[in-house]
């Protein structure tokens, strides 16, 4: 990888999870190395004899689906191509965010940049162009089943490139040849098999994963600097935290886990107040058991981010140009079951963290349980319900993601009049992973809130200078909660704290562990 002027420079089949995030997350441009370009002509030529040829080859001279014994004339390929895009641009629902369509557009060129793919070098760079040049097609976000492909939201992204369908253009919505043309560029006649290498693949499953990988990520390290805020706030004890404990069972994830929580809570006034005859033998499992529930949550997100890796970088279309002198084989590529695993991991993982943080939010609340906290973290209870009702909307979105935690891989429905009879579901399956990271965000927003006020409850005493940091980055957001205000202001503030990092750079990155391994 190489970058330029906010293009990078991607060498299909090596494009590794960081590469792909700055894509998600920084809107930079993409274009594939030149020199997969001999591969992907010679797949292009074979496609184009093939097409002339006397023998039957499915989606090249041929009907798809049921239709596949139906042959195709050589001067019928445009139409089949075209007609293929326009009747599977049958997606309806919100469009997808244009960051996914962003990172939805690069996962396909990477795809056909591995030269398997048949289709010629000029449809390549009308895809890369739109993406360098802002042109984002509208793709509705519900109309997959996860296999043969995602079928309809490419459809939707691949209609723009023949100047049908709608893109968002310098921010304006408008149709698909209007986009082109305000760009400068021109839409594309599909040759041989190129509408059909277009739709058929994972890739907004994988793009929607890969989103659903990045904020919940995100969330799980705003997470452990919450959860460490939160053990001073109840003057839980940071023994179970020490490094032994955690490699006698040798988890990695739990290993990291222990580690950030131990660096975050060094040099707390409030931990060195109570560490000898305190009264308590142990705490609660959800101040306990952090290294365990979050290193659990992190070896499934590493596992979840090779998946995606090695899917992001894999030939997903049907059927598929074999290099040298093989032929052009059909096969299943397409189905999209790594995806929808992966999905269903991640919603574990992301329901798995806001279920240990709600517990740690309701215990802040409950004077049974806080050590000498007020009722509800408020001065003045009675009068005042203080964080009251912010314990309930966490429990309500937390029940939220419980709910949607169940399994999407499971619940294959038949397709296609049953040729595609078992399906991954991975599209949908990924798609609620955005309402459910942000739901987390909120979660985790409420307890940055709470803990911060329980904390400056323990004055004198002062917490470690890293959660001091974190403190203080709730701070230049929300006020402390004094007496009773209008509380959903403070809490959309919260979650975008979350989602804007501030709290996990306040304390330090290199305190939390990285995606791929190791520590920032």
């Amino acid at each position: 990888m190489t970058q330029a002027d906010t293009v990078l420079t991607l060498v299909p089949g090596q494009v590794d999870i960081d590469t792909l995030r700055l894509i998600y997350r920084d809107g930079v441009g993409v274009r594939l190395d030149d020199a997969c370009q001999p591969a992907v002509r010679a797949a292009a030529d074979k496609v184009t004899a093939a097409a002339n040829g006397a023998d039957p080859v499915y989606g090249v001279n041929t009907g798809f689906g049921k239709l596949a014994q139906k042959r195709i004339a050589p001067a019928d390929t445009a139409r089949l191509q075209r007609n293929l895009i326009l009747s599977h641009s049958s997606g309806v629902g919100d469009p997808l965010p244009p960051e996914v369509v962003r990172l939805v557009m690069a996962l396909k060129l990477i795809s056909l940049g591995r030269g398997a793919s048949g289709v010629r070098w000029g449809l390549i760079e009308l895809l890369q162009d739109m993406l360098v040049r802002g042109v984002i097609p509208v793709i509705p976000g519900q109309g997959s089943v996860g296999a043969s492909g995602d079928l309809a939201p490419l459809a939707h992204m691949s209609a723009v490139m023949i100047g049908e369908g709608e893109a968002v253009y310098r921010n304006e919505r408008m149709s698909g040849a209007q986009a082109l043309r305000e760009a400068g560029l021109s839409p594309i006649e599909l040759g041989p098999k190129e509408g059909l290498a277009l739709i058929n693949g994972t890739q907004v499953s994988t793009a929607l994963a890969l989103a659903g990988l990045y904020d919940a990520h995100r969330a799980f390290r705003a997470a452990l600097a919450s959860g460490a805020l939160a053990t001073d706030a109840a003057m839980g004890s940071s023994a179970p935290f020490h490094p032994e404990i955690h490699t006698l069972r040798g988890h990695q994830g739990q290993i990291d886990a222990a580690h950030a929580l131990r660096v975050l809570m060094e040099g707390s006034e409030i931990r060195e107040s109570h560490a000898i005859d305190d009264e308590r033998v142990q705490d609660p499992y959800c101040i306990r058991c952090q290294p365990q529930v979050m290193g659990a949550c992190l070896d499934l997100i590493r596992h979840c981010a090779k998946t995606l890796e090695i899917e992001a970088n894999a030939v997903t279309d049907n059927p598929l140009v074999m290099s040298g002198d093989g032929g052009i084989i059909s096969g299943g590529n397409f189905h999209a079951e790594p995806v929808a695993f992966a999905a269903d991991q991640l919603a574990l993982v992301i329901a798995e963290i806001g279920s240990i943080t709600e517990r740690r939010i309701a215990m802040l609340v409950d004077p049974a349980l806080n050590f000498g906290l007020p009722p509800f973290l408020t001065p003045d209870p009675g009068v005042n319900s203080g964080f009251m009702i912010a314990e309930v909307t966490a429990a309500a979105l937390y029940s939220e993601n419980k709910q949607r935690a169940n399994p999407a891989s499971v619940d294959s429905t038949p397709t296609s009049a049953n040729q595609e009879d078992h399906v991954s579901m991975a599209c949908h399956g990924a798609r609620r992973l955005m309402d459910m990271n942000r739901n987390l965000e909120q979660i985790v927003g409420i307890e940055l809130l709470m803990a911060a006020q329980g904390v400056e409850f323990r004055a004198p005493l002062t917490t470690s200078p890293r959660l001091q940091a974190v403190l203080q980055s709730v701070r230049d957001e929300v006020s402390a909660l004094n007496e009773d205000r209008y509380m959903s202001g403070d809490l959309i503030l919260a979650a975008g704290l979350v989602r804007s990092g501030n709290p996990v750079r306040a304390a330090g990155r290199d305190v939390f562990p990285r995606l791929t391994g190791g520590m920032e």
